[in-house]
């Protein structure tokens, strides 16, 4: 079927909305597969634990290659598997944040970052990516309002959330064709709205092929 992949800064609300996608998709008729990176099985949320704590203390590149080992390990065990039997994949997260955040906040270089993904992934790419809009000084006020402890990557300061975002707009830039941008600042019946009508063209534009 289709691969979704949702991206954000932290706080954007991509997390909440996946679900609502999920249910919407699946009142349709159709098998929905919601998982997130980091994690999304086993091993790779081992990885995850140990990336998001807050005690941990890693070079940029290592967690580079943690987060890359991880997606590897979730692609070949979940997602190709589920996209080979017709289900729709939504991922919460996926090779953009590698992007954004490790290459571009972290200073390894988008390019390689992108060398690095094209390795180890292959030409396994999301059919879509929905990226929610919401600017660093907004997504800290909700950060702040959250009622769970803050991770790892969410503790770092706004100078580097706000890196988050610029990597991201470059992405978009050269990435117009598959990542779509909607406005997370809006009511969340607006953003499910801009969503569902997201999907729908890239189903729609997959019933053609």
């Amino acid at each position: 079927m289709i691969f979704i992949s949702l991206e954000g800064i932290d706080g954007s609300g991509k997390t909440t909305i996946s679900k609502m996608i999920k249910d919407n998709l699946m009142q349709k008729g159709y098998n929905v597969l919601l998982t997130r990176e980091p994690g999304g099985e086993p091993l790779a949320e081992e990885i995850r634990r140990i990336i998001l704590d807050e005690k941990t203390k890693i070079n940029p590149w290592a967690e580079t290659l943690l987060y890359v080992a991880a997606r590897k390990q979730h692609l070949d065990s979940i997602i190709l598997p589920a996209l080979k039997e017709g289900t729709i994949v939504i991922c919460d997260r996926f090779m953009d944040s590698t992007s954004a955040y490790q290459g571009y906040a972290r200073n390894i270089g988008m390019a390689d970052v992108s060398e690095l993904q094209n390795i180890v992934l292959g030409s396994t790419k999301p059919d879509l990516t929905i990226f929610f809009d919401i600017t660093p000084k907004e997504s800290q006020i909700r950060l702040m309002n959250r009622k769970r402890s803050a991770d790892r990557m969410e503790q770092e300061d706004q100078k580097f959330h706000e890196a988050v975002y610029e990597g991201y707009q470059i992405l978009i830039s050269e990435n117009s064709d598959r990542i779509k941008v909607v406005d997370s600042r809006k009511p969340i019946s607006e953003v499910i709205q801009q969503v569902d009508f997201l999907i729908d063209n890239a189903l729609n534009e997959r019933t053609k092929k």
